[in-house]
């Protein structure tokens, strides 16, 4: 009788070769994020890179959520578990700022930057400037011009306005480089401005914030999600350093 021999190794090669392949082409992936410059600042799971305003606490009324997002709970602060505005551990200067984020009907909320943590400063939007997060339709501050969803809060109305209706999610992105600020909502350009000219300190002579010294001036600071009391969420936060 003869005997046949199955040739297994080219097969255990191939596997070997696919097994690698697989696993190198992980490896790139993930150089190739992490060499883009871009960090996760919310990974879905902590707040780890987060702290409350001039405070060691992480809030607790801010929850991480099982399906990868950021969400300040009204009903759970009101039932006394901490709150406040979340601003990161790290400041930025030059920097590109993507997340999404979600509002509970007739809620307020906001995205400020550069704004400055000390204990002079009661609250982080004494500093920095503000894009607007607002129920357009059902929050009463929404019907202030320069208060609405993709503003620069009291500065510049967004142009177009293009907030999603409630109960979905936008996409923003606040880029700051060299001074030069864009605000983009929903894949638009909403408000391009330059910060710290004579134009954007006559901006602020304008506004509510013109006896607030300091306002607006800083180049470099914290980024802070804010605690207005209301419902708000947030997640796919994540920035890059310019």
């Amino acid at each position: 009788m003869k005997k046949f021999i199955i040739a297994l190794f080219p097969v255990a090669l191939l596997a070997c070769h696919t097994a690698n392949k697989t696993t190198d082409d992980a490896k790139a992936t993930k150089a190739s994020k992490k060499s883009d410059g871009w960090q996760s600042l919310f990974n879905g799971t902590s707040k780890e890179n987060w702290h409350v305003y001039n405070s060691k606490s992480d809030g607790a009324a801010w929850k991480v959520l099982g399906d990868g997002v950021l969400y300040l709970d009204p009903v759970a602060k009101k039932s006394g578990a901490g709150g406040g505005d979340l601003v990161t551990n790290d400041e930025f200067e030059n920097f590109d700022l993507k997340l999404e984020w979600k509002i509970d009907s007739a809620g307020n909320s906001g995205i400020i930057f550069l704004t400055q943590e000390d204990p002079k400063y009661g609250q982080s939007y004494l500093t920095g400037p503000e894009m607007q997060i607002i129920d357009n339709n059902g929050h009463r501050d929404a019907k202030i011009n320069k208060h609405r969803a993709g503003d620069l809060y009291d500065l510049i109305a967004s142009t177009p306005e293009n907030v999603h209706p409630l109960g979905q999610w936008n996409q923003i992105e606040i880029i700051i480089n060299k001074g030069q600020l864009d605000l983009f909502q929903n894949g638009a350009k909403v408000v391009s401005t330059t910060m710290w000219n004579d134009n954007w300190k006559q901006l602020i002579a304008n506004s509510k914030f013109k006896n607030w010294a300091g306002f607006g001036m800083f180049q470099k600071g914290r980024i802070a999600l804010q605690d207005h009391g209301d419902g708000v969420a947030f997640r796919n936060i994540q920035i890059k350093r310019l």
